[in-house]
């Protein structure tokens, strides 16, 4: 699935250990730029992902992601993990000098 929109909040990076070793992830807002906005959270997985998308607020995206469902418990919790996301912001212009 894929959505487009603005990061609107950048939340705290998580991290564990599991039994293949350590693992980050980050969840972030987005906002599409409709008459009338939807918010979608969405979290990406592996610090090197996170590393090279270098999502920040206010920046123009678009997000392919996975919807998951997972139970544990009797209890299910739902999340949308981004495989690729691009940049819709035009790349700063080079300085001259």
């Amino acid at each position: 699935m894929e959505i487009q929109g603005k990061i609107i909040a950048v939340l705290p990076e998580k991290s564990g250990t599991s039994a293949r070793g350590g693992w980050k992830s980050q969840q972030y807002v987005l906002e599409t730029e409709e008459q009338y906005p939807k918010r979608c959270l969405f979290d990406v997985f592996g610090e090197d992902k996170i590393k090279q998308y270098a999502l920040q607020e206010q920046m123009r995206v678009k997000v392919s992601y996975d919807p998951r469902a997972d139970e544990k418990d009797g209890h299910w919790y739902g999340s949308n993990r981004a495989w690729n996301v691009e940049s819709l912001d035009a790349p700063a212009p080079a300085a001259t000098t």
